[in-house]
């Protein structure tokens, strides 16, 4: 079974036979270069690599993991999503991409799609909420807010005006995380930069979500640049912006509430500086490791009556979404039951 692996430090990246040669570099006090301990990633077991330093290597590694069907997603030191290299698409379709496009253009039918996105992202909103009420945080408030707003989804007549739906649902949302949060407020959303330890973790955690779409967009016969709630642009993938509506809330929010509420991460592993907050090493290690476990908890799917992983279900959503653009079968966006 093919694994993520994570690279925080600087280092290269060589081909050894059938295998992936990390080496760590960084300096030392004097400026001379210092190599750390190796990592030997087997081929066969690598399916993605998520880098958060500068990466040494060359087009021939490129070549190599891109034969391999192995994706590399880039971060810079601010821990913004840069870019992806993606081996070559094997799975397109011209049909798709015409039904893609054909969908996007007609106002009715990509409106549609879009109220589908931010009913399942709303739904899975009110979820988290209603856990956390129920365990004492006493949001009803909000909760009764999101649901009159969540009222407005289907009415609404264009993107810009479901957008302004969105908003409002997500500005009271995030109202919540201060009740939800033990130690940490979070003061309103702020992001490039975030301003606190809270905003941090959203930006990092929706980042991380964003690249998981992307990766699971590109195994099927989507083209991850035609998207329909967000407005396809020069140089995104806006498709996976769409998708990942529905799962930040599962997938990023519920680690965030985990690793603080249960001190995995404190004030120590955030560097604080004039107006911004990032994740040190050790933090983004910490957040990622949380990730990759809520990645690999398993659901019973009441469809498919099989035990299936938080991962796999966003490459379920991309095959609805495909049957949808399709003629098959109407889009139903994923919604928590339990």
């Amino acid at each position: 079974m093919k694994k993520t692996y994570y690279l925080f430090n600087p280092g290269s990246l060589e081909r050894k036979d059938n295998t992936l040669k990390f080496t760590p570099v960084s300096e030392d006090e004097n400026g001379r270069e210092k190599l750390g301990q190796v990592r030997y990633l087997p081929v066969e077991s690598v399916g993605d690599l998520y880098v958060f330093g500068s990466l040494r290597t060359n087009s021939s590694v490129y070549n190599f993991m891109g034969k391999n069907d192995i994706a590399v997603h880039f971060f810079d030191y601010y821990e913004n999503y840069t870019g992806s290299f993606m081996p070559k698409d094997f799975l397109l379709s011209g049909k798709m991409i015409v039904s893609q496009v054909n969908y996007y253009k007609d106002i009715e039918k990509r409106q549609k799609i879009a109220q589908s996105i931010i009913d399942g992202a709303s739904y899975n909103m009110l979820k988290n909420l209603k856990y956390y009420n129920n365990r004492g945080k006493e949001i009803e408030p909000i909760i009764a807010s999101i649901e009159s707003l969540r009222s407005l989804i289907y009415p609404s007549k264009t993107i810009n005006e479901l957008m302004g739906v969105e908003g409002n649902i997500r500005l009271h949302y995030y109202e919540a995380f201060n009740y939800i949060i033990n130690d940490f407020d979070m003061n309103g959303r702020s992001k490039n930069p975030p301003k606190n330890e809270v905003n941090a973790l959203i930006s990092f955690g929706n980042m991380m979500c964003y690249s998981q779409c992307l990766r699971a967009i590109h195994q099927t016969q989507l083209n991850p640049t035609i998207s329909y709630l967000h407005e396809p642009g020069e140089r995104r993938f806006s498709l996976s912006l769409d998708i990942s509506e529905i799962f930040k809330p599962i997938l990023v929010d519920r680690v965030i509430f985990k690793v603080l509420n249960k001190k995995e991460l404190q004030a120590k592993d955030f560097d604080i500086k004039l107006n911004k907050v990032l994740l040190k090493d050790g933090g983004k290690k910490t957040f990622v490791s949380s990730f990759e476990e809520r990645l690999k908890e398993t659901i019973k799917h009441r469809t498919l009556n099989k035990n299936v992983s938080y991962k796999h279900l966003i490459k379920l959503e991309c095959y609805k979404l495909q049957k949808h653009l399709l003629g098959i079968e109407e889009y139903k966006p994923f919604k928590m039951w339990w």
